[in-house]
């Protein structure tokens, strides 16, 4: 039994110095086989599921003829977000300088109920596929030209009134 446990030892400690000896003697490590350098890339042959996928400038088209003629803020707001709370004074503000200057559309989707308004509304408006993409994106407030359907302006949680009222301004005055 006391040979049979020497030669085990002996050959652990063979091994041992064979893949420790080249980093004590030469300063390398011994190349180790990579088990699946052979094997295919299972991955290779399928596409990037992300490649060539941007933020959308549009809102789906044109939108619905009662908001026509003024630039539209689409507000995507839930109550118990903080976001939304952040950028409120923001909120009153473009409403209260811009009064009757543009539309300002709210999509409140606090919960189960108000959400199903919101899609309702958003379906109404010509806001579907927007609304169907940017549901979960609480606290953003959207500028969109409603002849075209086209996003002049998006920000999400930011409260600097300047990022608004550069646009707002600019599609004013271009009506």
């Amino acid at each position: 039994m006391k040979v049979k446990f020497l030669a085990a030892f002996a050959a652990i400690s063979l091994l041992s110095i064979v893949t420790v000896a080249p980093t004590i003697i030469f300063g390398t490590t011994p190349a180790v086989a990579n088990p699946c350098a052979s094997k295919p890339n299972p991955c290779a042959a399928k596409p990037n599921p992300c490649a060539g996928k941007k933020a959308s400038n549009s809102v789906g088209g044109r939108l619905a003829k009662q908001l026509q003629g003024k630039p539209v803020v689409v507000d995507i707001y839930a109550s118990w977000c903080p976001a939304c709370k952040n950028i409120a004074p923001t909120v009153s503000k473009i409403k209260q300088q811009y009064g009757n200057k543009i539309t300002f559309v709210t999509l409140d989707v606090s919960d189960k109920a108000s959400s199903a308004k919101a899609e309702a509304k958003a379906k109404q408006l010509g806001l579907s596929k927007f609304f169907a993409a940017n549901k979960t994106q609480t606290g953003s407030l959207t500028i969109v030209d409603p002849a075209t359907g086209n996003i002049l302006g998006q920000e999400r949680n930011n409260a600097d009134m300047t990022a608004y009222s550069s646009v707002l301004d600019s599609a004013i005055t271009q009506k």
